[in-house]
């Protein structure tokens, strides 16, 4: 798969720029070269564009932070457990013990708004280039493309902004041309408003379909439609309440319209099958053949902090005591998957990985996410290296979330689902059963009943991709969902209800470099172990002892939604104050 950052030889700018290492008010000048220089083609201001998708990299960005620190716990996740808890660190965050003076949200705050400084710089810049109104079809084309990307790119930054933290600061013109670097927070609705209509100018400017570690058409509208639906959903506001505004309707009908031109375009569709959209794409490094997977972030490889991943290493099975097998998929989450449906078995990863390469099975209470797993990444291997860095992307939007959107904007807006919508959620669930329609189940047909389903769906197909934890919040189900989980985690470790025929022991295939299991997860064990085979105290009392001790302990409801701003932030601007509770 082509790489977009990988060798960039970095433009910087003369301009004052936001560091990643400095208060995110601070102004530092980085470079000699001036905007003049900078846009002054095509070629420079292209490596100016992939400076700004270079921030979401990282360790502060997707590498780790964005994507599997802060998007935990949730009803189906728990971030890392066990001691020391509190930790003022990673812990605390899954938890839901985060505190100002956390080490963890510093630097990506920062970040974010590095790209944001960036992106204003390129929005504002590009389309005053002679060759953006006058240059040959193929200049314009380029820079029209440039201009959309950085839109889209701010949007990004900003919708994450606002996840975590609720109402911040917010400017579109760069920090060399406002008066007052000492801005209040924006009202969130605000910058949303912005926000989206800059993605509908985004998607005019864009082409549909191309490599998806650029941004398209398609990413554009995907993104427009995520950020209404969140723009039309329930939030932490200053009231310490959980509210939506009246006018919700309207941004399920951009999302609605937004969704069906997407589906309309034929750029984009489903891999008939859910593991190659992982193994055979995003962990080979390979193009997804489907169009599924809309846009990753590009990370580059070779173990940069500043710009790779550690999808692999943070999270996913251990090879040789290798990898923090960080990340744990919740038990009951696990046994919430219908049997056939072949997203369990691609979603969790019950095994550790043994030096001679073949697996050793985890207990139910341990079993991590698997989407991302080591010994799935090919093109080079990696699974038994070292190294903490693997270069794996980090999928933003796939096509079946495009589908699940469509299908909820329908329901809401016509009070239960239309043809159309049925059609695209059972489109999803088809391909998780393996193409056979019979296996799905009836399709619910009244407005609430296929919005749960909708929620479950959700689950069942995003787990692992920092979307669940957002998507709850947004429905105003957080902390119910929360309290299930904690109820049925208990009646699990009792065996009660629908645990109650859970296996105490199960058995593998020794040896084998898959895990091969020789007795039911559904049914009490056998009597006698099979031949060959070895074991694993499947469910017993780490449920407890593991889980239940450290899951969303700290919950607040109407405050931990939100995390509190870092300490160093309100120290460097005056006119900021603690806010949700902190």
């Amino acid at each position: 798969m082509e790489r977009l950052y990988k060798n960039i030889v970095a433009i910087i700018f003369s301009v004052l720029l936001l560091t990643s290492c400095a208060d995110y008010l601070e102004e530092t000048p980085v470079s000699s070269f001036g905007p003049d220089y900078v846009f002054s083609n095509v070629t420079n201001a292209d490596k100016a564009v992939s400076g700004v998708y270079a921030a979401l990299g990282g360790d502060h960005g997707y590498g780790i932070r964005l994507s599997m620190y802060y998007s935990l716990d949730d009803d189906i996740m728990m971030g890392q457990g066990g001691n020391p808890f509190p930790d003022n660190e990673r812990r605390d965050i899954a938890h839901y013990n985060v505190q100002p003076s956390n080490t963890q949200i510093r630097i990506p705050f920062n970040q974010l708004y590095v790209g944001v400084e960036r992106a204003n710089i390129c929005i504002q810049e590009i389309p005053r280039m002679t060759m953006y109104v006058s240059g040959n079809p193929t200049q314009q084309a380029a820079l029209r493309r440039l201009h959309g990307e950085a839109l889209t790119l701010r949007a990004l930054f900003y919708f994450d902004l606002i996840k975590h933290w609720g109402d911040i600061p917010a400017s579109f013109i760069p920090s060399s041309m406002q008066t007052d670097l000492f801005t209040e927070r924006t009202d969130r609705d605000v910058i949303y408003d912005q926000i989206i209509a800059d993605l509908a100018e985004a998607a005019e400017l864009l082409p549909w379909g191309g490599n998806s570690e650029r941004i398209s058409q398609g990413t554009a509208r995907a993104l427009r439609a995520r950020i209404a639906l969140f723009r039309g959903g329930y939030a932490l506001r200053l009231s310490r309440q959980m509210e939506r505004s009246a006018d919700y309707r309207q941004f399920y009908q951009i999302a609605r319209d937004e969704t069906l031109a997407v589906m309309q375009s034929g750029s984009h569709g489903l891999n008939p099958n859910f593991q190659a959209v992982f193994k055979d794409a995003l962990l080979a490094r390979r193009r997804e053949p489907n169009g599924e997977i809309m846009w990753e972030i590009a990370m580059t490889g070779g173990g940069s902090m500043l710009g790779d991943s550690k999808l692999g290493y943070y999270n996913g099975p251990r090879w040789n005591n290798l990898g923090n097998s960080a990340l744990t998929i919740l038990p009951t989450f696990f046994y919430a998957f219908d049997q056939n449906d072949e997203r369990r078995d691609v979603t969790a990863a019950p095994y550790n990985i043994n030096q001679d390469m073949t697996l050793v099975a985890r207990s139910l209470h341990t079993i991590v996410d698997g989407k991302f797993r080591r010994d799935w990444i090919t093109n080079p291997v990696v699974v038994n290296s070292a190294a903490q860095y693997f270069g794996v992307n980090w999928p933003v939007i796939r096509y079946s979330d495009v589908l699940l959107m469509f299908a909820e904007a329908e329901n809401e807006l016509n009070n239960g689902p239309t043809p159309e919508a049925i059609a695209a959620y059972e489109e999803v669930r088809v391909r998780a059963f393996g193409g056979d329609a019979s296996l799905i189940g009836i399709t619910p047909s009244d407005y609430q009943t296929f919005f749960s389903a909708i929620v479950d769906e959700r689950a069942f197909e995003f787990a692992g991709e920092a979307l669940r934890k957002y998507d709850l919040i947004r429905w105003n189900l957080l902390e119910t969902k929360l309290n299930e989980t904690k109820a049925n985690l208990a009646a699990m470790a009792a065996r009660q209800g629908q645990y109650a025929n859970l296996p105490t022991i199960m058995y593998y295939e020794a040896g084998a470099t898959e895990i091969n299991w020789l007795n039911s997860l559904y049914q009490p064990q056998p009597t006698t172990a099979p031949a060959g085979s070895a074991s694993v105290v499947w469910a017993g009392s780490g449920i407890t002892n593991t889980i239940s001790a450290f899951f969303a302990v700290g919950f607040t409801p109407n405050k931990s939604e939100l995390f509190p701003l870092h300490t160093s932030v309100l120290d460097s601007n005056p006119r900021l104050k603690q806010e949700y509770g902190y």
